[in-house]
């Protein structure tokens, strides 16, 4: 049995939650969201706080009710607090900046990355090396920093790319003569 999946979702000061059949809505100071969970799992809303349990003794339903749960928590502090997610460019002439609904890269390419900002997305520049995407969806977050991050990966021996803030580049050492 996941020990995750074990614990009930409670619901926070501020925060409306509804549980329809297989959907959870959730609704608070930053927004609504509201997930559709697999049939193989059980959700209940009992005290405060909503409870996922599996369906049955299968394997599918064992291991989709601890990440229902997760999924359940995602909403509740996505609504109340929002997720942040930065990222950090380095190299030379390396350098970002958002205009208007677009975040302009300049990477080293021959040519500027120009990255539509998706709805329900900020992303802010407070210096031309860092951006700061923010937003009640964890999945959509993650997501947008990915796909920046995609442009131009770090590389091992300079270091040069986009990268996770807290991501750890293993450097290499480079040719000896």
């Amino acid at each position: 049995m996941s020990r995750i999946g074990k614990k009930p979702v409670a619901v926070p000061s501020g925060v409306t939650a509804s549980v329809e059949g297989q959907t959870v809505k959730v609704k608070g100071a930053k927004g609504a969201l509201q997930v559709a969970l697999p049939d193989d799992i059980v959700v209940t809303m009992d005290k405060g706080a909503i409870k996922v349990a599996p369906r049955s003794e299968t394997k599918r339903a064992r291991s989709m009710y601890g990440t229902a749960r997760t999924l359940v928590s995602n909403l509740m502090t996505g609504v109340s607090k929002g997720f942040e997610e930065k990222l950090e460019i380095n190299g030379v002439g390396y350098r970002a900046a958002v205009q208007g609904k677009n975040l302009q890269l300049q990477l080293g390419y021959s040519h500027d990355v120009v990255f539509p900002i998706p709805a329900g997305i900020a992303i802010a520049t407070p210096k031309p090396t860092e951006i700061v995407i923010t937003g009640i969806d964890k999945q959509a977050v993650g997501q947008v920093a990915a796909e920046i991050r995609g442009f131009r990966g770090p590389e091992p021996y300079k270091g040069k790319g986009v990268k996770y803030a807290d991501e750890f580049i293993f450097r290499k050492e480079g040719k000896k003569k």
